[in-house]
């Protein structure tokens, strides 16, 4: 009984209206995130350089770039090494102008249409846990009935009380989860800002 008292008490957080999947921004109700939701990056907030050719996809083509680019917008690559890697490409004499343009323009349609992706994710998780808490609800009021229910059978109980324990866990822990998802965006922005930058130095 104790045990089945905690399980009731721990699902009844789940039907919280506070722990549901809540927007911050009623206009973005799928978006869960204390960050405001910006779809995608503004190049004046990450270049100071000269202006880019950003319909330009002759990088694409290229195969330096091709390569270069995706190491440089992952982020299991240290930023460190990421900078230095840029600077090496711009290089040094005839050319760094455009071959700086080139990288940052390249690295600048990459790393949003991977921020694109996250966002996109980050809204299609809050539906499925949205979906999660109803479930979780369904399965709560089953097992209030069931234990209202003088004739209910004591194994059924048992195993009701145990499904829900197990996916209120779940929903507790995609819930946190959510919270260090939503720095992803920002995390993208903060690195394509710093090789900007160092694209910007070697230029000089």
């Amino acid at each position: 009984m104790r045990r089945l008292t905690f399980v009731l008490s721990l699902a009844t957080i789940v039907l919280l209206p506070q722990t549901q999947p809540r927007a911050a921004d009623p206009r973005n109700p799928d978006w869960p995130c204390v960050q405001i939701k910006v779809p995608e990056i503004s190049i004046a907030a990450v270049w100071a350089g000269p202006p880019l050719d950003l319909n330009n996809n002759k990088w694409e083509s290229d195969p330096k770039l091709e390569d270069l680019v995706p190491r440089l917008a992952a982020r299991r690559t240290p930023i460190e090494q990421a900078q230095k890697m840029a600077a090496e490409f711009v290089g040094s004499g005839d050319g760094k102008q455009e071959r700086g343009k080139l990288l940052f323009a390249a690295l600048f349609d990459a790393m949003n249409r991977s921020r694109g992706e996250v966002i996109n994710g980050i809204e299609r998780y809050t539906r499925h846990q949205r979906e999660y808490a109803e479930q979780v609800r369904s399965e709560t009021l089953k097992l209030r009935e069931l234990q209202d229910d003088p004739k209910s059978d004591a194994k059924q109980v048992e195993q009701m009380s145990e499904k829900v324990e197990w996916d209120t866990r779940i929903f507790e822990d995609r819930r946190r989860t959510i919270r260090y998802v939503c720095e992803v965006p920002v995390l993208i922005e903060q690195r394509l800002f710093a090789i900007g930058r160092t694209i910007q130095q070697a230029m000089e």
